[in-house]
This record gives C-alpha cells, sequence and structure tokens, in this order.
C-alpha cells in the first residue's frame, strides 16, 4: 500500500508538472504568433492569440491544433474607393494545419465577426453625412441638404435599416423621410442618407453572412474555408 501511495504521488506530481510545461508553452507560441500571424488579404493593427484545447504539446507534435481564437484590431479595408476601418475581427479558427517549421498554418473552416463604429461609418459615408445607433436594430443617419425652392439648407434625421446585399455591400436605406409638404424634400434627403458601401480588403477567405446594429457599430458575422494565416 505504502508503494502504491508512493506511486499515486509521483503519478500527480509528474502530472502536474506536465501541466505546467504544457500551460507555459501555449503562452510561449501564443506571444510568439501575436507578433507573425496575420490573415493574407488584410492589412491590420495589432493581433491577439488564443490558443485553445488541451495538451497543446500533443497537438503541436501532430501539425494541428484544434481550435485558435485571433482577435485583430484596426483593420483598414475599402468602401467605394472611401477607407473602412473595422474596429476588430473576432475569429474562431478551427482544425489549424502548421506549416513546415511552423511559419504559416491553414485554418480547415473559421467563424467571426466584424465591428465597425459608427465613427467609422460616418467616414466612409457621404461629405456631411453623421452615422449613429437609432435604438432597435435601427441607425439613424443625419444630413444636410440645400433646398432651392427655399433658398436654404436644411437638416434632417433619418431611422434607417442597415441590411447586407451581394454578399459584400452594406446598404443603408431610410425607412421614412417625411416630405413636409415640400416638393422634392424626400429625394434630395435620401440621396444624402441612404448609400450602399461595398467592402473590399477584409482577410482572404472570409465570406460576409449577416449584419446585426448594435449599441457599439455594426457587428457582421462571417464564416470561411482553407483560412491562410501568414508568418
Amino acid at each position: 500500500m505504502r508503494a502504491l501511495r508512493i506511486l499515486l504521488i509521483i503519478a500527480v506530481v509528474l502530472g502536474g508538472v506536465f501541466v505546467a510545461v504544457d500551460r507555459a508553452a501555449v503562452y510561449l507560441a501564443e506571444s510568439e504568433a501575436e507578433g507573425r500571424v496575420s490573415f493574407a488579404g488584410a492589412e491590420a493593427g495589432s493581433t491577439e492569440v488564443s490558443i485553445k484545447g488541451f495538451p497543446f504539446l500533443t497537438q503541436v507534435a501532430g501539425s494541428e491544433l484544434d481550435r485558435v481564437d485571433v482577435t485583430v484590431k484596426d483593420i483598414r479595408a475599402s468602401a467605394a474607393g472611401r477607407e473602412l476601418r473595422i474596429g476588430e475581427i473576432r475569429a474562431q479558427l478551427h482544425e489549424v494545419t502548421l506549416g513546415a517549421g511552423y511559419t504559416s498554418a491553414t485554418a480547415s473552416r473559421a467563424t467571426g465577426t466584424a465591428v465597425v463604429s459608427y465613427a467609422a461609418l460616418t467616414e466612409a459615408a457621404d461629405d456631411g453625412v453623421t452615422v449613429a445607433y437609432g435604438g432597435d436594430g435601427k441607425v439613424k443617419v443625419t444630413g444636410s441638404v440645400r433646398i432651392p425652392l427655399l433658398n436654404r439648407e436644411i437638416t434632417r434625421s433619418v431611422v434607417s435599416t442597415v441590411t447586407l446585399v451581394d454578399g459584400d455591400t452594406v446598404k443603408v436605406r431610410a425607412d421614412e423621410v417625411p416630405g413636409e409638404g415640400i416638393p422634392g424634400l424626400e429625394d434630395l434627403v435620401r440621396q444624402k442618407t441612404d448609400f450602399e458601401r461595398g467592402i473590399s480588403g477584409l482577410p482572404d477567405g472570409l465570406e460576409l453572412e449577416k449584419i446585426a446594429v448594435a449599441p457599439g457599430g455594426l457587428e457582421i458575422s462571417m464564416t470561411g474555408a482553407d483560412i491562410d494565416l501568414a508568418g
């Protein structure tokens, strides 16, 4: 019995050592990856990496990681000739195969969310137009137009619906624009407040699926397959 207790103690100690070594290896790998990993086709600022699954060392030995969570911040994409700044992309990468020498990696599939702030959406809109959260899944768009008939400029805010069309275009359209009895007012306001912006410059292999309007900005769901990670 004494020998059995000793064996159990040794097993627990060795198990603890293995866990400690495994977690230390994960930490080092995450730190190294944050400075090297990037999505092909995207320009970005900082990157955060979190490697999931246990044990990590056996995954590395098999050159495949079960799941890697990557947060990429300050992505610079293009929207109709204007730069559209995406605050961050939060991606979950599954079945990540490591290349020779760990200099590259490919995710078999991925899901994620891109977040676009209202400040960034305003920058991508027409000059003089501002976009803000309007509540209940809507945005509030404000713009000024000149009324030739009255020879003056007026400012109007409208509540608008945001949708994703053709898989790569953000469409903002006012639910209603009161004409106020002024001929042509609705058309003039819509020319300012209604707009579409095609998005390019996102990571290769990720496709936009749907948009949710949240208090912090637009949250765009994405999925993809065979995602290449540089570095």
